[in-house]
């Protein structure tokens, strides 16, 4: 076993390395969709006017966009990729909620990898300290099976139910500087994750990560001590002031909210991250993430899972964690259970009126498969953090329309060759620790 002092001699290396090497990533092997087209997209939104014409003629006042992507598989299953956009647009500012939750868990499985420790993975238990002003301190998770915290249940209260203080807790064992550096390094350049989430902290709070230890029993097998990014990040584009007020401390703010200091990430990188994740086969090696075949399994089984299939005592209301909870495309505007031969692997983000949901839709009994995202804003008021917003009148049943618009068309496009899915047949029962 490495000694803790060579481990983090290696870390420390290592993010020099992807540092220095972020600079270098061609243009050409930047990770990017193909160059989207709209014939085929504007096609299916032009179908169903009373559903799409509206919003389609307010684009900008929806902040709509949309990114569609065909998949073709040749005759040894390797996937081809076609896409189509609608007023796709990565210079703009828009508010990317909790679909940056899942950068941060690939990046947290990453540097696990990375370290390279014995008896340290995702299952193993943690503790995290406090070192800052600010910062608070975790010494357990009542709502994992033994009541330990762990890199890997942090991951799957994410997926489930999209948990923001576990994505503070990946945040904090990653630190600001190694995210934009291990995003950089793959090609994602219009991705800034810079912040906790719902943590009322400002830019130097989020600047400093917290102390984590990583044990079991007596055992200590790694200490992280405090990370404090040298640097100074904040996102610099159009659209960076959005609405005419917004809501702190219970007190109106007669002036546009200011998104400077909050995260980013556009809808071709989001998509982007997700096609790296679910078709790492088709990416160069040096843009791949460093994740084992078990670690691709466990993001595939949770990003697909529904509330009520995981073992979390919590989640089994599903009154309250409905199947839809997190798939707002298809289903998003109902409560009723989703049919069991369609699974959507996905990340969604809801937060200031505006919807987001980044998928891969799969239908096992139909053989169909596509990748599909999309971003909407609701914010009639123009008053941000009132809790105002017409997510149930219109953005729930624009995603839901939208993905059944683009299901029922695969469903009647020919493919040549069809794909075999059993990589995404996930047995939901099993024990993955």
């Amino acid at each position: 076993m490495r000694s803790a002092l060579s481990s983090l001699i290696l870390f420390i290396l290592t993010m020099l390395f992807l540092t220095q090497c972020a600079r270098k990533v061609p243009v050409l092997d930047k990770q990017r969709l193909p160059r989207a087209t709209s014939n085929v997209l504007l096609d299916i939104l032009e179908a169903h006017p009373d559903k799409f014409a509206e919003l389609m003629k307010n684009r900008d006042k929806y902040r709509l966009q949309i990114l569609y992507t065909q998949i073709d598989r040749d005759e040894n299953n390797y996937p081809e990729f076609q896409s189509f956009a609608f007023n796709l647009n990565h210079d703009r500012y828009w508010y990317p909620a909790s679909t940056i939750k899942l950068p941060a868990a690939v990046l947290a499985m990453e540097k696990l990898n990375i370290l390279d420790i014995e008896n340290v993975n995702i299952h193993t238990s943690l503790r995290i300290d406090s070192a800052a002003v600010g910062q608070s301190v975790v010494f357990g998770d009542d709502s994992s099976p033994d009541g330990m915290a762990s890199i890997g249940h942090y991951i799957r209260k994410i997926m489930l139910v999209s948990d923001n203080d576990a994505y503070n807790r990946l945040y904090e064992f990653l630190g600001q500087k190694y995210i934009a550096d291990a995003l950089n390094l793959r090609g994602f350049e219009n991705t800034k994750i810079i912040r906790r989430l719902e943590s009322g902290g400002g830019p130097e709070f989020n600047r400093i990560t917290n102390p984590f230890l990583f044990f079991g029993g007596e055992n200590i097998f790694y200490e992280q001590g405090l990370v404090e990014n040298p640097d100074t990040f904040k996102i610099q584009m159009a659209d960076m002031k959005q609405g005419i007020g917004y809501m702190r401390g219970g007190e109106l703010v007669n002036e546009p909210i200011n998104f400077e200091w909050s995260n980013y990430m556009s809808l071709d990188d989001q998509q982007g991250l997700l096609r790296n994740i679910l078709f790492p086969e088709v990416l160069s090696r040096d843009l791949r993430f460093d994740l084992t075949e078990e670690d691709y399994q466990f993001l595939y089984k949770y990003m697909s899972m529904l509330p009520h299939e995981s073992r979390i005592a919590a989640y089994q209301d599903t009154s309250k964690y409905y199947d839809s909870y997190v798939k707002f495309f298809m289903f998003g505007d109902k409560k009723e259970p989703i049919p069991p031969h369609i699974r959507i692997f996905n990340k969604v983000g809801q937060a200031y009126g505006y919807l987001i949901d980044n998928a891969y839709i799969v239908d096992f009994r139909n053989n169909i498969e596509f990748l599909l995202s999309a971003v909407i804003q609701v914010n009639e008021n123009q008053i941000y953090n009132d809790n105002d917003y017409e997510y149930d009148e219109i953005g729930y049943p624009f995603l839901a329309e939208l993905g059944l618009a683009v299901y029922d068309y695969e469903l009647k496009r020919v493919r040549v060759q069809a794909p075999d899915l059993s990589r995404f047949k996930i047995d939901y029962t099993g024990n993955d620790q």
